[in-house]
């Protein structure tokens, strides 16, 4: 962080400012256009200069901003302050020159954060290698089943800024952020908020899985209430023990185990309180039923906890718990089943894009015909396989690093057999459904579950689901 950081939160007068915005796109339009309408001189900067950006450009310099395309690396004389897109790596030479001139550098979610009104809604907040987003969403669900006004925001759904500055008034808001936007929020203080685990995932951006790991950790800086916790991944507590908290402010763990004091867990099937009760050494409150998780796996458990946690930081009651948690209906391609054909269940998870998300999902069924492989983005699939191993019946892979994990699955699971289909076109999904098929037996569970990032073969990791599907349901009505 360079050393023009500004960390506290005090107001900001924009009016007459000269503010850089670095990138355009789905962050950068917005936030130039707020802050040219709070009287700041306003100066796009854009590594790109296609079509797209242009007429972005146009857009915005129609209402006097001033806009630069093809030029993302120099800082414009007199700037006073950047807001960046979270996605600018901190090593952009724009950044270093901002650390040299004592400029500030602000992210969307740290802008979001200054401009709240006096009376704002408090955030709860949601970071982690994986689960963030059905975490957040399952929480909503809780906040509105106990009457709240509240949204889902942030890295998801309604845009910081517009509930920010919108008509809506909320209550409460669910806040998913990423590790990109915590690295740009540095004044940012939740009412209460989580990291629901930690995983190497875009070292690339950060330089190291400490500066990653850090950087999610900025979450509890400064919670009120409650910093919760996975109990099952102690960097998530070390995270807790770093963080400078208000006063009174607890740590509160999740386990899909017993719960201890101050945890919530799961007992004999039911998911229980003994964190926001009277007498916490002796007492546990009944909050839902497993059952009433959609789906019941043991990684989306975890995020009901999770959720479940953060709701009773903010005074929601146990009825709200449950009453959400059944209201919530998962997004498409996170572990969803597809259909079942002779006996074999389909289950679509092409949101499983590295290797500690396909980990969790394949720990949910046994046995298992593994649809795997994509972009690896860097990764090594040698832990995963080993972990896995005894619940796979085959495998299928497909993809430009397919190799990789033909080779760990050689290493770890000799056993298994399988298949290396050598084709990276969208039809291979057709091909890979098929060979599943014939290697599943009555009881087993096909699994796409990739390990990798989809654009080799697909747009993204949608239309990734989306073909497996369509294959799917083509297995069906050749039944049918």
């Amino acid at each position: 962080m360079g050393s023009g950081q500004v960390t506290s939160s005090e107001p900001f007068d924009f009016q007459g400012k000269h503010v850089t915005v670095a990138g355009l796109g789905v962050s950068g339009v917005p936030a130039a256009k707020v802050l040219h309408g709070l009287g700041a001189l306003v100066t796009v900067v854009n590594d790109g200069d296609d079509e797209r950006a242009r007429a972005q450009a146009a857009d915005l310099e129609a209402l006097g901003v001033t806009v630069r395309l093809g030029d993302g690396d120099t800082l414009p004389e007199g700037t006073e302050l950047i807001v960046t897109a979270p996605g600018w790596k901190p090593d952009k030479p724009l950044f270093a020159a901002a650390a040299r001139a004592d400029v500030p550098v602000w992210g969307d979610v740290e802008l979001a954060w200054r401009l709240r009104g006096p009376d704002a809604a408090p955030w709860l907040a949601v970071t982690g290698t994986n689960g963030k987003t059905t975490t957040v969403q399952m929480l909503a669900s809780i906040l509105k089943a106990a009457g709240l006004r509240t949204a889902a925001v942030g890295n998801i759904g309604v845009s910081l800024l517009d509930a920010v500055l919108g008509e809506e008034q909320y209550d409460v808001l669910a806040v998913e952020l990423s590790s990109y936007q915590l690295h740009w929020a540095p004044s940012l203080r939740a009412h209460s908020a989580a990291v629901l685990n930690l995983a190497p995932d875009h070292l690339d951006w950060h330089g190291s899985m400490e500066a990653y790991a850090a950087d999610k950790g900025r979450i509890y800086e400064g919670n009120g209430v409650a910093c919760v916790y996975n109990a099952a991944d102690k960097a998530t507590e070390d995270l807790v023990r770093a963080a400078d908290v208000e006063e009174g402010c607890r740590a509160v763990g999740f386990t899909l185990g017993t719960p201890a004091p101050s945890q919530l867990g799961v007992v004999e099937g039911i998911l229980v309180d003994r964190a926001f009760v009277e007498n916490r050494q002796k007492n546990a409150q009944e909050l839902a039923e497993v059952a009433d998780v959609n789906p019941p796996a043991p990684h989306n458990i975890a995020n009901a906890l999770a959720a479940a946690a953060l709701a009773r930081a903010y005074g929601v009651p146990a009825g709200a718990v449950r009453d959400g948690l059944r209201a919530f209906t998962p997004d498409a391609h996170r572990i969803a089943h597809v259909a079942d054909v002779d006996g074999v269940a389909y289950v679509d998870d092409s949101k499983a894009t590295n290797t500690h998300a396909a980990e969790a999902s394949l720990a949910a069924y046994e046995p298992i015909v593994w649809i795997a492989g994509g972009l690896a983005k860097g990764a090594t699939f040698d832990e995963l396989v080993a972990k896995s191993a005894q619940r796979l019946r085959g495998a299928v892979l497909i993809g430009a690093d397919r190799a990789l994990i033909r080779e760990a699955l050689a290493r770890h699971a000799p056993q298994v057999p399988v298949v290396d289909l050598d084709r990276t076109d969208t039809g291979a999904m057709r091909a890979a459904v098929q060979e599943a098929r014939r290697l599943a037996q009555p009881g087993d569970t096909v699994l796409l579950a990739p390990a990798c990032a989809s654009m080799d073969m697909f747009a993204n990791y949608n239309k990734r689901g989306d073909a497996f599907a369509d294959a799917v349901r083509e297995l069906g009505s050749v039944d049918g």
